[in-house]
């Protein structure tokens, strides 16, 4: 018996619940690739320097107010929390890349396969063509095989005027009829027929 799957097309789906925040994988995805490749430029590390820099010269300076005495302890915990969220928003950028890398692994993978696939057919074809030409007649073979053949007529032709021309001679060399009755007036031979 087949399995119920609640999935299916005639199956009412249940109320959703609506959730207070809502958020979208793909957007907070994009956005954190997005910090992840500016925490990787030499501009991120160029302007974090100048805030070092400033922030100590201005702690340790003597001005009346310091915020943040000698320990830095202030400027620690910026950094910490900036950490605590750096590595995150990296591991998220380097999973989105990986599942990118998969997809296009697997269409290169497909596109492979379909082109030696379509290798191989063609491999295929281009054999039986070449089976199927060397079947075939040539140009030159065919040109050689009417030459040949047009000089045999022109020998069959010749013999054919020789046969002729020695029947008409031998039939001019006959002067009496061999059989049946004499014709007098050679322009009608159907006027003596009758005797």
């Amino acid at each position: 018996m087949a399995e119920y799957i609640r999935s299916e097309l005639d199956t009412p789906l249940g109320a959703r619940r609506k959730k207070l925040l809502r958020f979208d994988d793909d957007a907070v995805g994009a956005a954190a690739e997005k910090v992840a490749r500016f925490f990787g430029t030499g501009q991120y590390l160029m302007w974090q320097t100048v805030i070092v820099i400033i922030w100590i010269s201005l702690n340790i300076g003597g001005f009346w107010w310091n915020w943040d005495p000698y320990p830095f302890i202030l400027l620690n915990l910026a950094f910490s929390t900036q950490a605590a969220y750096a590595a995150p928003l990296i591991l998220l950028a380097q999973n989105r890349q990986e599942d990118r890398d998969k997809v296009t692994i697997t269409a290169d993978r497909r596109r492979s396969e379909q082109t030696k696939a379509d290798t191989e057919f063609l491999a295929r074809e281009l054999a039986g063509v070449r089976l199927a030409v060397g079947d075939m007649v040539s140009r030159d073979y065919l040109r050689h095989e009417l030459e040949d053949l047009r000089s045999l007529m022109e020998r069959i032709e010749a013999k054919l005027d020789d046969v002729s021309a020695d029947a008409i001679d031998s039939a001019g060399d006959l002067s009496e009829p061999i059989q049946g009755d004499i014709v007098d007036n050679p322009d009608d031979p159907g006027e003596n027929l009758g005797r």
